[in-house]
């Protein structure tokens, strides 16, 4: 079935010196030539062009006109570019014009690399990772999408599925030849490699956590009794309004995030409501999220008033090994703030969220701490929950293996992880997973 041809805006929307409109399919070159384009220019070389209607040859723009025949282009089809000027009116103009030939329609949201993944240009992988550089705000995650774009990711579970592909063929010779004299150790010296295969995918699921925090954000809660300031902590942090400030206790019903960079790595800020005997249903329900989110939390800023003599029991309960304390309202004390023995050893930090003081001290030692969670992450690393999923399947697949009675149950067990393996890429029958793959890129992508 022949496919429709599309088109879009593929240089993000906003007022620009140069626009890109980007044309992909079969009639890409049909298309062109109803706008004007004559002669079209040469495969991979850019021709300055006058734009034009098609019934009146009303002049829109003049572009620089780029030609990708099929199959060396992004999508594997016919591609065409116009750069054009990147004001509205021209935009406009030409996407009205584009409708009139009746030769394309508007993309979808990441049908040009569904396109690529469909015709072999991308595997499955590296269009979530070209998903994932486009949608980039720090540095750490450009480069974690850029090795996965790549093909690290790809290459590293390619490997395991060659050598499992290789291994089952061991285990089916145990199978067909079983009244044959096999060679010596062949069953011993398969399962060997086969749980070495394993160990490999064990040793890199741990870092699934690190891959998912890298590109979604380092989660950061912020947590506390009514009224020690937790709303504007989150305000200093993430150096905007994200929540509002009173000083009426019990502000806070609902969870509320803010985005932030520090050090390079990509963090979510949540403040949530003060925990204490909620004395309405709304507030209750308010606790019970801030109780979950401390369960998830990567990393827990409790935060205590400085000026209050006790830490309230429900308060004591959150502190453990991935807490940071901040005692807030240390612009309230005559002098250096002491921590109550019921806090332990854990590490204090006073801070002043109403002057600052502290504050920088503060980011920094935040900083160092999400910097020294996330490192290690050099390598590939498994992004998205579906990956995780699929090397979990994996590897309990090959897990069984070795305690497999049968050469027929090992031989399926491996079976097993191959396809596990196989969906990551899109090297099996994934169409389920393909529309939530793609749903989150932007037109033009």
């Amino acid at each position: 079935m022949t496919r429709d041809t599309i088109f879009a805006l593929s240089s993000g929307a906003g007022l620009a010196g140069v626009a890109v409109v980007r044309i992909s399919g079969p009639n890409a070159d049909p298309l062109l030539s109803a706008l004007g384009v004559a002669p079209l220019p040469d495969p991979r070389n850019a021709a300055l062009q006058h734009i034009g209607r098609g019934d009146d040859g009303e002049p829109i723009d003049q572009a620089l006109v780029l030609r990708f025949p099929a199959p060396g282009s992004f999508t594997g089809e016919d591609v065409a570019e116009l750069h054009v000027h990147g004001g509205a009116a021209v935009l406009e103009a030409l996407f009205a014009a584009i409708y009139d030939t009746g030769l394309g329609r508007l993309a979808e949201p990441g049908e040009f690399t569904r396109r690529a993944f469909e015709n072999g240009k991308l595997d499955l992988t590296a269009a979530e990772g070209l998903g994932d550089l486009v949608a980039a705000r720090t540095d750490a995650q450009r480069r974690l999408a850029l090795r996965q774009y790549d093909g690290s990711l790809s290459d590293l579970y390619e490997g395991w599925r060659a050598r499992l592909v290789g291994l089952m063929g061991y285990t089916e010779v145990e199978i067909d030849f079983s009244d044959e004299e096999l060679p010596d150790g062949l069953s011993d010296r398969t399962r060997r490699d086969i749980a070495a295969v394993y160990k490999e995918i064990i040793q890199h699921v741990v870092g699934s956590e690190r891959g998912e925090h890298i590109r979604t954000g380092f989660p950061i809660v912020i947590l506390g009794a009514p009224n020690v300031g937790k709303s504007t902590l989150l305000n200093c942090l993430a150096k905007r309004d994200a929540a509002i400030v009173s000083e009426t206790a019990g502000t806070t019903r609902d969870v509320i995030e803010g985005q932030m960079n520090l050090g390079g790595f990509a963090v979510t800020l949540t403040d949530t409501a003060g925990i204490r005997d909620a004395t309405d249903a709304v507030e209750t329900e308010g606790v019970r999220r801030a109780e979950a989110r401390a369960r998830d939390a990567a990393l827990k800023l409790v935060v205590l008033d400085a000026s209050a003599a006790e830490v309230p029991e429900p308060v004591r309960a959150l502190i453990d090994d991935d807490t940071l304390i901040v005692a807030n309202k240390a612009d309230l004390l005559s002098g250096p703030y002491e921590a109550p023995t019921v806090l332990g050893d854990g590490e204090v930090h006073g801070v002043s969220a109403v002057n600052g003081d502290g504050l920088e001290g503060l980011m920094a030692r935040l900083a160092d701490m999400v910097r020294e969670r996330l490192s290690g992450a050099e390598g590939p690393l498994p992004t998205r929950q579906r990956h995780q999923d699929a090397l979990n399947t994996a590897a309990e697949a090959l897990a069984r293996v070795e305690a497999a009675a049968y050469p027929e149950l090992a031989a399926e067990d491996v079976r097993m992880a191959l396809g596990a393996l196989g969906r990551i890429t899109g090297r099996v029958d994934i169409d389920e997973v393909l529309d939530t793959v793609f749903q989150d890129f932007c037109i033009g992508k």
